[in-house]
């Protein structure tokens, strides 16, 4: 190992490469999102529960790129101290966009796999006011545990820096990582993965293969995809960090790739908020399919209660 790493290529080649990357992120997914909102809350109207999430969802995006542009400055311009508190504010957001988008597509997992598995306990569970406390939750959950998180990542009184980089060790420390990655991205992943298993094999058993049944299958995968394909490799990222600061990655190349991956990885999860966007027509086409997939489900349902007292 040697203590004397030079990562300057790296924060040369990030320099450009954040730049390509985080403008078009920035102006689709501001257009995107922005359209999207006008369509649900002024064309639409029609406030039901998957209209509310996708409401949601596109508030907790146009939350994460609202500091993309500062974010795009600090890259190749230091900050004086005196900006110390706005760069914890705009981290904060920043972090609250992502996770609580996260957070967001979960519920929307959920949601869709009580309606479908389980549509007569849907008719109970689900509602658009249930959906709005659920959205209100999330937002809040977010807000109260990494704002004041986020804000002690930064030294007090430190000079020059560079916003969105040059952590603390408080940020790094054990607790932090593991539940940013536990509870931040493993347990909603598992939660999403689970739901849209069951909601695909609900809907294959009972659709019988009608092209209705596929188009919801499809847009469960594309769901799926949108939240594993952004998210996934900037976790890994986050944990293949931590063992570096952490000592147990010492080797001074490795630590070189994993400062390269873990960077591109974070900017490139960014799309995130052009996937969700996309996502949400098919999001949309499946709340039009929703009395669809309840008849059949309630129908299959009776059959196999019918059968079970048969036998």
């Amino acid at each position: 190992m040697t203590d004397n790493c030079s990562f300057e290529a790296v924060d040369s080649l990030m320099s450009k490469l954040e730049l390509v990357i985080y403008i078009p992120i920035f102006i689709s997914g501001l257009i995107l999102n922005v359209v999207a909102l006008l369509v649900f809350c002024i064309f639409l109207r029609k406030w039901t529960e998957s209209m509310i999430y996708m409401t949601s969802l596109a508030l907790m995006d146009l939350l994460l790129l609202f500091p993309l542009p500062f974010k795009m400055h600090a890259t190749n311009n230091k900050w004086p101290g005196s900006l110390q508190p706005l760069c914890s504010i705009l981290e904060s957001l920043y972090f609250v966009g992502i996770y609580g988008s996260i957070y967001t597509i979960m519920c929307i997992a959920v949601d869709r796999w009580v309606a479908i598995c389980h549509p007569f306990k849907a008719k109970q569970l689900r509602s658009p006011k249930a959906a709005l406390g659920t959205c209100v939750g999330v937002w809040v959950l977010v807000l109260s545990v990494l704002s004041p998180t986020i804000h002690g990542f930064r030294v007090v009184g430190q000079n020059d820096f560079h916003c969105f980089h040059e952590f603390s060790t408080n940020g790094w420390s054990p607790l932090v990582i593991i539940c940013l990655l536990v509870f931040g991205f493993l347990g909603p992943a598992m939660v999403v993965i689970f739901c849209s298993v069951q909601t695909i094999c609900a809907l294959q058993r009972s659709g019988q293969n009608s092209p209705k049944s596929r188009a919801c299958v499809k847009i469960i995968y594309s769901s799926l995809s949108a939240f594993l394909v952004p998210f996934t490799p900037s976790h890994l990222g986050i944990l293949l960090q931590f063992l570096v600061h952490q000592q147990f990655i010492q080797d001074c190349d490795n630590k070189i790739r994993i400062s390269l991956f873990i960077q591109v990885a974070m900017c490139l999860s960014n799309i995130t908020c052009c996937l969700d966007a996309l996502c949400y027509y098919f999001i949309a086409h499946e709340v039009r399919n929703t009395k669809y997939t309840f008849s059949i489900s309630m129908t299959n349902l009776r059959r196999a209660t019918f059968s079970t007292s048969e036998v």
